[in-house]
């Protein structure tokens, strides 16, 4: 089905490369937010586990998960500068 319509894409005159940006970013985009839940997840269990060093897990979940949106965004935004 994706390489069909990859297929009619490149047959109306878009460019192949522009369909692979579009993919590209919407990969990113649920790559990103898969990630960032699976760090939330993991947080709020270890803290169940150790509600002492709530803080510490707390500090290092938000310092990852802005690492991830980071990458995420310089991602997205070469896909979308292969898109022009």
């Amino acid at each position: 089905m994706l390489l069909s319509s990859m297929l009619l894409q490149a047959a109306a005159g878009a460019a192949l490369g522009k369909v692979g940006g579009a993919l590209g970013a919407g990969i990113t985009a649920i790559g990103a937010g898969l990630g960032i839940g699976k760090i939330g997840g993991s947080a709020m269990e270890a803290i169940a586990r150790q509600p002492e060093s709530a803080s510490d897990i707390r500090m290092n979940m938000i310092i990852i998960a802005a690492l991830i949106e980071g990458v995420a965004l310089f991602a997205i935004v070469v896909c979308f500068l292969a898109l022009r």
